[in-house]
Order: structure tokens, then sequence, then C-alpha cells
């Protein structure tokens, strides 16, 4: 309660209007104090998994809805109860459905889709699924390639002695940089698609950053899983013995794969379908028949696929539940956040906002870069980006051509410094939730930024020395 009460005095010192619908915060009324709910979560999803481990897996949920209550009822008791439930509407209608509809079509079909037979996990191996789950990314998106190559990556490498870094770079490569060469890759390229970025746009200006990336980070695996296995020889007994030839069960779900692809591109080509409002959120007829669609696929992935096939990947719904709850409570308390970074100058990020812009009044491609990259590992990276798209003007023929630097740094930043937490992007806690239930003893919120910071840094500034420096 101490929480809300300072919350309620924040906002008491100042106007509080909401614009249409109820729905939107004037984010220029706020204070800084309403984003404590949002920073109080990020924390918990932090600190509680490594002080209470137990405490946080019987009790993730509700530490999840707390937070969010947080913000909402001193903010119901400022703005009134109907503002409260329009965020909540907004964020419900708008924003999480569709986002967990997606997650969860991609995670069921992917969970159906089982490489029989024992691969055995050598660095080059290792670095070939790696590779491979990059160009994946960008065709199914990084959630469908991870959950596709998750598992037959970790059952190859069972027998070996240390796995956690084989996992940490498949969060680095597979959940986050290989989604950079189009919309379907990665949701921040495809609200930019969204707003008029052409299809293939991602891929004609981030090929050479993604390829640079990427291959860096290819490169340091292969050395430093070369060097492990090396060091520590295998397990005397493979846990996955030689029993079966190596195959595909499941193949039918790769139709379905496709269909989930479709409808996404679908409801971003369909630019003229009829829109309506539910609870005063507009909704589009769309975006209506993709989500319909997407839980079709997925309850005809279930009915589909083999029980056997299940049962040999393991699929389980913890990691899905994990993640639907944790975002639940993010969707909620970044709402203010979010509002605050969109009023711009004139908002109370606004000496934040300006730090971005050169002396002479244009964009800094670098700037932008670490800004729109920082604030999105540790911020849902898809907002992240359009608040960042219209902190440069939102004007998509600039953006596309004279001013391409920005949009190049805007794109790459949210996507690709996604890996630098946990929370950056979905799929990232989806990952770890499967690998530590196979067993694997994924590092914590700090112990990931560790790998991370150590790794990806120093290829972030060589991305900004060779691509975005003045």
């Amino acid at each position: 309660m101490k929480i809300a009460r300072t919350i309620a005095c924040g906002a008491a010192t100042g106007l509080l209007p909401l614009l249409a619908g109820a729905a939107e915060i004037d984010g220029a009324a706020l204070s800084r104090t309403w984003a404590l709910p949002f920073a109080g979560l990020l924390l918990s999803i932090a600190l509680v998994p490594l002080a209470a481990p137990g405490f946080w897996h019987r009790h993730f949920g509700k530490i999840a809805a707390a937070w969010a209550l947080a913000f909402l009822l001193p903010f119901a008791a400022v703005a009134g109860a109907g503002a409260a439930a329009g965020v909540v509407l907004h964020a419900l209608l708008a924003e999480y459905l569709p986002f967990i509809v997606l997650l969860t079509a991609l995670f069921t079909v992917s969970g159906g889709i089982y490489l029989r037979g024992n691969l055995h996990g050598s660095a080059g191996l290792n670095t070939g699924l790696l590779a491979a789950g990059a160009v994946l990314a960008s065709v199914m998106g990084t959630t469908g390639a991870a959950m596709l190559l998750l598992r037959p990556l970790i059952r190859a490498n069972d027998n070996r002695r240390h796995q956690v870094h084989v996992v940490v770079f498949f969060i680095f490569i597979v959940c986050n940089a290989g989604g950079a060469l189009t919309p379907l890759g990665d949701p921040p390229l495809f609200l930019g698609f969204l707003q008029g970025v052409g299809f293939f746009w991602p891929l004609v200006h981030l090929w050479p950053h993604t390829l640079l990336l990427v291959g860096s980070l290819l490169a340091i695996f292969h050395l430093l899983d070369r060097a492990y296995y090396r060091r520590e020889g295998t397990l005397l007994r493979d846990p996955t013995p030689d029993t079966q030839r190596i195959g595909i069960d499941g193949a039918r779900n790769f139709a379905l794969l496709g269909a989930v692809v479709a409808l996404v591109l679908m409801s971003g080509l369909w630019t003229r379908a009829p829109a309506f409002t539910v609870a005063g959120v507009p909704v589009s007829a769309a975006s209506l028949l993709r989500d319909a669609g997407l839980v079709a696929v997925t309850l005809v992935s279930l009915a589909i696929t083999p029980r056997t096939v299940h049962e040999a990947n393991r699929f389980a719904w913890a990691p899905m539940a994990e993640v639907a709850k944790l975002f639940a409570g993010i969707f909620v308390t970044i709402a203010p956040v979010i509002a605050m970074l969109q009023a711009g100058a004139g908002g109370p990020f606004g000496a934040d906002v300006a730090a971005v812009t050169r002396p002479d009044g244009q964009p800094d491609p670098a700037l932008y870069f670490w800004a729109t990259g920082l604030l999105s590992g540790f911020l849902d990276n898809a907002p992240t980006y359009l608040v960042f798209f219209h902190t440069a003007g939102g004007d998509v023929p600039a953006l596309t051509t004279t001013l391409a630097p920005t949009l190049a740094a805007i794109s790459a930043g949210a996507v690709f410094m996604g890996a630098l937490t946990y929370i950056g992007n979905a799929p990232n806690l989806m990952v770890r939730a499967i690998a530590v239930d196979r067993g694997i003893p994924m590092p914590g919120f700090f112990g990931y930024m560790a790998w991370s910071c150590g790794v990806l840094l120093p290829l972030f500034l060589l991305v900004t020395f060779v691509f975005f420096r003045p």
C-alpha cells in the first residue's frame, strides 16, 4: 500500500486528463512516479527467483497481478474507475490478446514437430543449428523458430556437462538477432510494416547489420563451444541413446506454420478492412480474422498431433503460462511508461527524447540505436519501436529514404537489444522456462545480463562504429 499512496500523491499534484475513449493516457500530465509499478515488476522478475525460487514458482502470477493492481487502484482513485477500465481493456484487446494468441499458436504448432533421432552436440552441429535458427527466425518469427529448434538442440547436448552457454547464445541469435530481416521476424518490424514501411525494407537495409552481428555471434559461440567440448568431453551414458533413425514426426504442422505466416501477413496487407469499436477500443476485421484463424490453427494442431510427438517433445503448458501471466502484468504496468515516452520533449522523459537529436535538429542514428535498444531490453520492444518511430517524425517516405539510417537504427536497436535481458523479448522467457524444465541450470536475471553485457555490448559498439557513426 505504501507504493500506492506514493503514486496517488505524485499524481495528485497535477491533472490527469484522458484522451479519446479513456484508453489512452496523457503522458505529459504524469509524473515519473507512475512508472514505479512497472519498475517493481521488473525487479521482482529479476530478484525473487534468485532469493526465493520456490515461492516464485508457486506465486509469480500473483506477484504480477499485485504490481498491476499497484498501478490500477491508485489510477482509478485519481482518474476514475472508467479510465482504469479503459486502460485494461485497451491493453487486453489491442495488445495482450493478439500477442498471446500469436505466441500460443507458434508455441503449439512448433511443439507438434519432433526431430526424431539423436543428434550429437559438437561445436559444428550446434553452430549449424544456431545458423539455421537465425535464417528461420525471419521466416517464421523468433518464437516459432525458437520453439522448433530448442528441443532438438537441448536433446543433442544432454550428454554435455556445460549446456548453459548453448541456450544463452540461442537466445541471442534465434530469439532476437535472427528476426531482423522481415516484418514476420519480430513484432517491432511488423508494427513498422503496419505503419507503411515496405515488407522488404528491413531485408534491404538491415542485412549488413544482421550479417555482422549474427556472424560474429556464431564465430564467438563456435570457439567457446569447441573449447568447452574439448575440456569437458561427454558423459559416459548419453541420456538420449541412438535407437531411432533421424527423421521428422508431426510434419503436418509445417503446413500450419505456413497458415500462421499467411494470417499475420493478411492482417497487415488488408488495410481497408472494416473496423469497429469494442468498449471504446478500435478493432479491425482483419485483426479479428487473424486472431480467430490463429486460435483455429492452435486447435487443429492439438487435434492432429499424435500424443507420442508431444510426449517426445515433453510438451507442457507451463512455459506458455509463465509468459502469459508475466506479460499480462507487463502490458498493464507499462501503459503509463509508454504514455510518458510518447509525450516527447514535453513529457516527463523529455530530456531523454531530446538527447537523441543533434544540435542541428537532425536525428542522430547512433543515439537512436542505443536509446531504442536499451529501452527495448527492459520494456517491450514493440511499443518502444513505435515511440521512437514517431519521435523521429513518423513520416514514412522520409524515414525510408533520406532518414533511412535513423529508421535502420531504430529497427536494429529494437530487435538486437531485446536480447539484453530475459524480458526484452517474449521468446527469451519462454526458452529459459523450457531449459529450466529440462534441468539446465539457467542463470538468473543478473546472471544472464552478465552474459549479454559481456558478449553483446562490444558487438553493439562495433555495429555503431561501422553503420551509425556520424
